[in-house]
């Protein structure tokens, strides 16, 4: 195991002798700190975005895995919400007031579509949607008014990256925020802050949680720009981490580099069967030599996840409905980072092949989780011999 990663998942802001030497992290598991006068109680609250006194803000909980996150990113410091989406929503809103624009990927997570379209546009906030894969192409939809420009590299789907070292160059010449959607890669996987990106943003739900049971959200940045959403979007509209999530993610953090090797090495594994098979129409996955941005995702990915895609060659909806449903191993679902290997079939937003969808009704996304590569194996070589039967 790397060292710095070890340092940082097992001994930065552990201070075991404060916690009369138990190993795990305590849960501080309240909602006030109280003070023995008025003068520390006054000072408390001048202080509320640094130290205790409510947990809607601080908590000695949320506080080590705020620092734990920030290390891993390579950022100042970090937040912790009660969900990705709602850090996405935080650190944009953050950033934009009536009058301005946000240049996003095409087809980004759902409800970063919605928090654009819906939410956004009502106060006055302007956006464009462009292909990014494209870099000059989707730098030229910047207009005077832009002040974000929103990625996702990788998106969670189709995989499409973005040049991040030469996008974020270009905002910071005109003073535009970057904020980058690093889930698919976690922590691990991809450094987005080392590539000039000013926030990056998390699904902690996934590999970070790594255990299926807790919902949370991830803002990595610089301090400053951490202390302005804390002050303002974090504790006006409530959206916090409870400190029994944050210690379920610290607990889930402790194998965190075990855990994303071996869904990662699996992945591989599986898409080189999955090149040897004839029902395969499709793969996407970042680093098949094959696909035109694999320099691209060699550069700046220290290595893929455990999700890949792909189309089938279905003639029916219904066919691709009795794939999945003989898959045993995959179950039905639509996060990922847990033990269990999981799929998305696409055709379950689809109620007949003629209507207009982004993705193509015979897709599949497939998370590989810690099961055996060979037991997850099998069950696909069932699934598809029950297909053509």
């Amino acid at each position: 195991m790397d060292k710095n990663i070890s340092e940082i998942l097992f001994l930065l802001g552990e201070n075991h002798d404060e916690w009369n030497n138990a190993v795990a992290p305590p849960i501080y598991q309240t909602s006030n700190f109280c003070f023995p006068d008025v003068s520390s109680f006054r000072n408390a609250f001048r202080q509320e975005k640094e130290k205790p006194l409510y947990t809607r803000g601080v908590n000695p909980t949320t506080s080590l895995l705020r620092q734990k996150l920030a290390a891993l990113e390579g950022t100042e410091d970090a937040l912790v919400l009660s969900s990705g989406a709602a850090a996405i929503a935080a650190a944009v809103i953050n950033k934009v007031k009536q009058g301005d624009h946000v240049l996003c990927v095409q087809h980004p997570y759902s409800w970063t579509n919605t928090l654009l379209t819906k939410h956004l546009a009502r106060f006055g906030v302007s956006h464009t949607f462009a292909d990014a894969c494209d870099t000059a192409h989707f730098l030229s939809h910047v207009q005077p008014e832009t002040k974000v420009i929103y990625l996702e590299s990788p998106n969670s789907i189709t995989f499409e990256l973005q040049d991040l070292k030469t996008i974020a160059a270009f905002a910071k010449e005109k003073g535009i925020v970057t904020i980058c959607d690093n889930s698919y890669a976690s922590t691990l996987g991809q450094s987005p802050a080392a590539l000039g990106i000013d926030i990056v943003v998390h699904s902690a739900t996934k590999y970070l949680n790594g255990h299926s049971d807790t919902v949370a959200g991830v803002i990595c940045a610089s301090k400053e720009n951490i202390q302005s959403i804390l002050g303002s979007e974090f504790l006006t509209l409530g959206a916090i981490c409870s400190p029994m999530e944050a210690w379920l993610i610290l607990r889930g953090m402790r194998t965190l580099q075990l855990r994303v090797e071996r869904s990662s090495s699996t992945a591989h594994t599986i898409f080189q069967w999955l090149k040897t098979r004839s029902e395969i129409e499709k793969i996407y996955f970042p680093h098949d030599p094959k696909n035109k941005q694999y320099d691209l995702a060699r550069s700046q990915m220290h290595f893929s996840g455990g999700l890949l895609s792909v189309c089938l060659k279905a003639s029916s909806i219904q066919q691709m409905e009795k794939f999945s449903n003989t898959l045993e191993y995959f179950r039905m679902a639509v996060s990922w980072g847990g033990y269990e290997s999981l799929q998305l079939p696409v055709c379950t937003f689809y109620h007949n092949e003629n209507e207009r969808h982004h993705l193509p009704w015979n897709m599949v996304r497939f998370y590989f989780g810690l099961e055996d590569a060979d037991v997850l194996i099998r069950d696909l070589e069932n699934a598809f011999s029950q297909w053509k039967s």
